[in-house]
C-alpha cells in the first residue's frame, strides 16, 4: 500500500505539463503518491511524462483538443485508475466545469469546490495585480498569508517577491473561509485595496509561499483536498523571491535544449529550489508557452533572496534556445540593491 504521507490520497492524475508539472510530480513522489502524466500527441517523451509513474495521451497538439480538454481530462482520469485529479495551472484549476465534471465520475478534486470557484474564481485567469498575497484557506481561517509583489514589465509575472510589509487584506479576502474555498490560494489586489483576482492553483506565487515558509504547497493541497488538513502553526516568514525563466522563440516555432538547464531538488530546509521542464535532447513544442524553468529562494532579506535567484540563473551554459534570463537577471539585481 503506498504511504501517502497522510493525505489519504494514494495516486493522481496531474493535469497539466511544464516546470509546474514536473515539480508536482516530484513532491507526490517524495510523499509515495503514485503520479499519472497526461500529454498531446507531440509530447509523448516529455520530462513531466518521463517523471511520471503513467502516461496518458490525452489528444493532438492544439491545447484545446488535449490539455485543456475537460472531456479528454475526465476520461483520461478514469481510464487511469487514479483517485484524484490534481489541476497545475490555474487556467485548468480555476475551471469550474473541470472541477464538477472530475466530482461527477467519483474522484477527488485537488481544490476549491466547484460551486465556490463559480462564484469566485471560475475565470481561471492567474492574478495579474502587481500586489497580491498567497495563502492556505482552512475551515478556521487564512494560513501561511504571504504578500507579494510581482514584476510584470514583460507582460507575464517574471519575478515574484515577499514585500517585507505589513499589508492590510481586502475584506472580501478574509471572508473566503466562510465562503467555503479550501486549500491554495493567490490572490490579486488592486491599487485601491480592493480584491482583484481570486485563483487557484500552482502559480509562480506558490514557489514564493514554499520558500518564506519552509512547506510543500502539494502536500498542502492533497491534505486539503482529503480533509486531512490539521491545523497550520504560522511561523515567522522568511524573506523569498522567485523567478521564471522563458524561451524567446518567436510563437509557434519549435526548438531543441542542448544544454543544462538550471534543476535543483526541493529538500528539507532548501534555500534554493530550481525546476525545469526540460533535459538535454528535448524537444520545445511551438505549440505551448515554453516556460523553461522556475527558480526560488529564501535568504535573510530580500535582497539576499534574489542574489540567490539570480546566480542560478546568471550565466547559464548554451542552452540551445534563446530565452529572457538576462532581462530576468537585471530584474534579480535591481530587487538585490533594493
Amino acid at each position: 500500500m503506498a504511504d501517502t504521507g497522510g493525505t489519504g490520497i494514494d495516486s493522481v492524475l496531474v493535469a497539466g505539463r511544464g516546470p509546474m508539472a514536473c515539480a508536482v510530480i516530484a513532491a507526490c513522489a517524495a510523499r509515495g503518491v503514485k503520479t499519472v502524466a497526461v500529454h498531446s500527441a507531440t509530447e509523448p517523451h516529455a520530462r513531466h511524462v518521463r517523471l511520471a509513474d503513467d502516461a496518458v495521451w490525452l489528444g493532438p497538439a492544439p491545447a484545446a483538443e488535449s490539455y485543456l480538454s475537460v472531456p479528454r481530462l475526465v476520461e483520461a482520469a478514469r481510464r487511469s485508475g487514479v483517485s484524484a485529479v490534481l489541476p497545475v495551472p490555474p487556467a485548468l484549476a480555476g475551471n469550474v466545469e473541470l472541477a464538477a465534471a472530475v466530482r461527477s465520475v467519483g474522484l477527488t478534486w485537488v481544490g476549491p469546490d466547484p460551486a465556490v470557484l463559480e462564484r469566485l474564481g471560475g475565470d481561471g485567469v492567474e492574478p495579474a495585480s502587481e500586489l497580491g498575497f498567497l495563502a492556505v484557506v482552512t475551515a478556521d481561517g487564512l494560513a501561511h498569508v504571504t504578500p507579494v509583489r510581482r514584476d510584470r514589465e514583460a507582460g507575464t509575472a517574471r519575478v515574484s517577491w515577499t514585500t517585507g510589509e505589513a499589508m492590510a487584506l481586502p475584506a472580501a479576502a478574509q471572508r473566503l473561509p466562510e465562503l467555503g474555498w479550501r486549500g491554495l490560494v493567490t490572490v490579486g489586489i488592486d491599487p485601491e485595496g480592493a480584491l482583484a483576482e481570486v485563483a487557484a492553483g500552482f502559480s509562480l506565487d506558490v514557489a514564493v509561499l514554499e520558500r518564506a515558509h519552509g512547506v510543500d504547497a502539494v502536500d498542502l493541497a492533497l491534505r486539503s483536498a482529503a480533509g486531512r488538513l490539521r491545523p497550520v502553526p504560522d511561523a515567522p516568514l522568511r524573506p523569498a523571491v522567485a523567478a521564471q525563466l522563458r524561451s524567446t522563440l518567436p510563437p509557434g516555432t519549435a526548438g531543441r535544449v542542448t544544454g543544462r538547464l538550471p534543476d535543483r531538488p526541493a529538500g528539507p530546509g532548501s534555500d534554493v529550489v530550481a525546476v525545469t521542464g526540460y533535459d538535454r535532447g528535448d524537444r520545445l513544442d511551438g505549440w505551448y508557452d515554453a516556460l523553461l524553468a522556475t527558480v526560488s529562494a529564501a535568504g535573510p532579506d530580500t535582497g539576499t533572496a534574489a542574489r540567490l535567484v539570480a546566480e542560478v540563473l546568471t550565466g547559464l551554459p548554451e542552452t540551445g534556445v534563446p530565452h529572457d534570463g538576462a532581462a530576468v537577471c537585471s530584474v534579480l539585481h535591481r530587487l538585490a540593491d533594493g
